[in-house]
């Protein structure tokens, strides 16, 4: 993987897999089917965690609650353009070394940790990175196939913060289980949402501080200054910036 650019190589591979996978979407005849609801468990099993260094994703498509979603058929092709949508998100961050821990329906949660990947890398390079390749192939391959089905295009933000994480198991016993990631940086990421605009891309400010200096110096703006979270150590403000450095093209 070269976390540096996107390459033709890379992006041929996109081109066939979103294809193959729009295919897959519309060999189906009905995508919704009835079904009955299922009852939440009512105890909760607390598993074990691993501490670790890591970049955590969010990220949120803009107004995808306003869309029309009151009858059956506008249900699914919401759900048809979230799987077209989430199923290419999703492979981006895994082939960035990234793990996907959950989908919160119009939204997505990735953690990047340190020194892995192919080549290893840092974990915040390898999420703006795959940020960048989500926002060239929503923009250049998943909207192109939207409007031309007359669907309104989708517009996301990501919001990227880095440090220490425990990565935990909850669930309950033979019915559900799931990994969570704890720590500050899960927090302020999954907050700095709230910040961002459709298109954009922030980083909270040890997010920034971890990125390449040619990438902070050329490409990152500060974006707030007084942002409501703090250094405890010092009780100097916790900024956060915005990456508008993006893919042109595949190289």
């Amino acid at each position: 993987m070269n976390y540096d650019r996107l390459t033709q190589e890379y992006w041929a591979t996109q081109n066939e897999r979103v294809r193959t996978v729009l295919q897959q979407i519309l060999r189906r005849p009905q995508a919704v089917l009835p079904g009955r609801v299922v009852p939440a468990p009512n105890d909760l099993a607390l598993g074990t965690g691993r501490a670790l260094k890591a970049a955590v994703m969010f990220i949120d498509i803009s107004g995808f609650s306003q869309r029309p979603s009151a009858t059956s058929a506008q249900q699914e092709v919401l759900l048809r353009i979230l799987n077209l949508f989430f199923s290419e998100m999703i492979r981006i961050a895994e082939e960035y070394g990234g793990t996907v821990e959950k989908n919160t329906g119009d939204g997505l949660m990735a953690y990047f940790e340190d020194n892995q990947g192919d080549p290893a890398e840092r974990g915040t390079k390898r999420a703006v990175a795959a940020a960048l390749s989500m926002m060239y192939t929503n923009g250049n391959l998943i909207n192109p196939i939207l409007t031309v089905s007359r669907v309104e295009p989708i517009q996301f933000r990501i919001g990227i913060d880095y440090g220490p994480i425990t990565i935990a198991q909850l669930g309950a016993a033979k019915r559900f289980g799931g990994l969570v990631a704890i720590g500050a940086s899960a927090n302020i990421a999954c907050k700095m949402l709230k910040e961002a605009s459709p298109g954009d891309v922030l980083l909270g400010e040890d997010a920034y501080n971890e990125l390449p200096t040619e990438w902070r110096t050329r490409f990152a703006t500060l974006h707030r200054e007084e942002t409501g979270w703090v250094y405890l150590a010092t009780g100097a403000p916790y900024r956060f910036y915005r990456y508008f450095g993006r893919w042109i093209k595949p190289v």
